[in-house]
């Protein structure tokens, strides 16, 4: 099995991508043993003295004013632990639990938050034994942190709450870390606030945000060049000194792919000819590389915004490097909420563009000599009519989720947090946005191969020959007369989402952008 070893410098979305969906081992690192250690040490000192010290030996946000004695701060940390574990709604997905932990985790590790280094041992221990407390979808306003589903995650490495086990079965903490021979942690001065302090949920579901977004851009891509020849289109447009005069990287490289899929197609061309005459495509086909592409800098500029976020050591307050301990604001949302929302924004005109070149393949006035939704006997048959409208309905709540969560604040903690992100709202509803990303893109490819295999006498490019192909193979059926047709959305969905289309387009194309 892989092992992901933390140390103080943060860590890679690979790691995170290896430790929430693929259940790589942690390992904390010498180097980060030693900085727990050292930053221990300081807490400890300051801990012993008179003057009150935030998260130290004081109450927390609205309630800091008050200096707690030493017999009282294991209660206190425990305290906000308990009352802080205050979710509500649906459990949160195992993978998104364990991305949470593991960041977490991450900043514990670089020695900046006064945690023990027995502490840090136990996540890491309780992430090795398959042990993913219970979060619930409600409590973070992304900021001070996603304060609930990381205290339900704290709660459970002191053995109290319900966490689900290796085997899938939610069972009370304490049981759970009992059998995998885990003790229970004791809490102390700052280690309850260290572990609840930051924007880990967030992070971890932009990390996995962007590893799916990358596979999807790849697949639309794909999708709008299988439209394009289904339509009797021009690749002209696609050309690369046509895109090197407006130098946007993703358009580039959009543009780029749709080429490499379109290369050696008998079925592009023929706008001259009767049968299809036109000047130019639809802007849905035309501007394919320009919306994707688009969307592709989008992620360019997310992912630079993660990578800062996996470097940092996001707490309040934070253990310098000269031993001050000093209060701070970067448990703060804001810069990864926005990109999220961005995210959202860009996925929802992907899935908008896609919906448009379905509904032209499907309406026989704009078609170019295509039957009537792509039916076998229109009249008789309805062909893919109800697929394009799910494939709306599916469009119509994404610009639903579009609308971003990060420009709404609702003061908290008695005006002390008056100003929040709001981050965790805008993944949670990315999360939605790339899932419903994945149907949009796999019903325009259910529709595109069905009109290319209607071209009776073209050809259409070796890799849409190849896409078509495994795409039968893997149970998504070709043409022919009406049948119970969810069965074949979903057979068409877990091929995008599998990446197959994308591997078997790359099986003639080579690696795609």
């Amino acid at each position: 099995m892989h092992t992901v070893v933390v140390g103080t410098s943060g860590t890679t979305a690979e790691d995170v991508i290896a430790v929430a969906r693929h259940n790589a081992r942690v390992e904390l690192s010498g180097e980060a043993l030693d900085a727990l250690a050292r930053a221990r040490g300081i807490v400890d000192a300051l801990a012993a003295k008179p003057e009150p010290v935030y998260g130290v030996s004081t109450g927390f946000g609205a309630l800091a004013s008050r200096h707690i004695s030493p017999e009282l701060r294991a209660q206190l940390q425990r305290n906000i632990v308990r009352s802080h574990a205050a979710g509500m709604g649906p459990r949160v997905e195992r993978e998104v639990v364990r991305a949470l932990m593991f960041l977490r985790l991450k900043t514990v590790a670089s020695g900046h938050t006064g945690v023990r280094p027995s502490v840090a041992q136990t996540m890491a221990d309780v992430l090795n034994a398959g042990i993913t407390p219970v979060v619930h979808e409600y409590g973070s306003l992304g900021c001070s942190g996603d304060l609930a589903p990381l205290s339900h995650c704290a709660l459970a490495l002191m053995g109290e709450g319900d966490a689900e086990g290796p085997d899938g079965t939610v069972r009370p903490a304490g049981e759970l870390l009992a059998e995998a021979g885990i003790e229970p942690v004791e809490l102390r001065e700052k280690e309850g606030l260290a572990l609840l302090n930051g924007t880990d949920g967030m992070l971890g579901m932009l990390v996995m945000a962007l590893a799916d977004l990358g596979k999807l851009y790849t697949s639309a891509d794909i999708t709008a060049a299988l439209t394009l020849e289904a339509l009797l289109g021009t690749e002209k447009v696609l050309q690369p000194e046509l895109h090197a005069i407006r130098p946007h990287p993703g358009q580039g490289a959009s543009a780029a792919n749709m080429a490499a899929v379109l290369k050696g197609s008998g079925l592009t061309g023929h706008f001259q000819e009767e049968s299809a005459p036109r000047v130019q495509d639809a802007y849905s086909v035309r501007c394919a590389p320009q919306v994707a592409g688009a969307g592709r800098d989008t992620m360019a500029h997310a992912a630079l915004v993660a990578s800062r976020e996996l470097a940092a050591a996001v707490d309040n307050p934070v253990v310098l490097p000269d031993g001050r301990v000093e209060s701070n604001g970067n448990f703060h949302g804001a810069p990864v909420a926005y990109v999220l929302d961005f995210l959202a924004i860009a996925a929802a005109d992907l899935g908008s563009i896609a919906e448009r070149r379905t509904d032209r393949l499907l309406d026989k006035n704009r078609s170019h000599g295509l039957p009537p939704f792509l039916a076998d006997d229109a009249g008789v048959d309805s062909g893919l009519m109800i697929a394009q409208y799910t494939q709306a309905a599916l469009v119509s709540e994404m610009k639903r989720l579009a609308v971003p969560a990060s420009a709404d604040s609702i003061p908290s903690s008695a005006m002390q947090e008056d100003h929040v992100s709001m981050g965790w709202s805008a993944a949670r509803k990315l999360r939605t946005a790339v899932d419903n990303l994945t149907r949009i893109i796999a019903i325009e490819m259910y529709a595109a191969t069905r009109a290319i295999e209607l071209r009776h006498g073209l050809t259409a490019a070796p890799a849409s020959r190849a896409a078509i192909e495994a795409a039968r193979a893997a149970g998504v059926q070709g043409p022919g007369p009406d049948r119970f047709l969810a069965p074949d959305l979903a057979a068409a969905d877990a091929f995008v989402r599998s990446g197959a289309l994308v591997d078997a387009v790359e099986s003639v194309t080579g690696p795609l952008a």
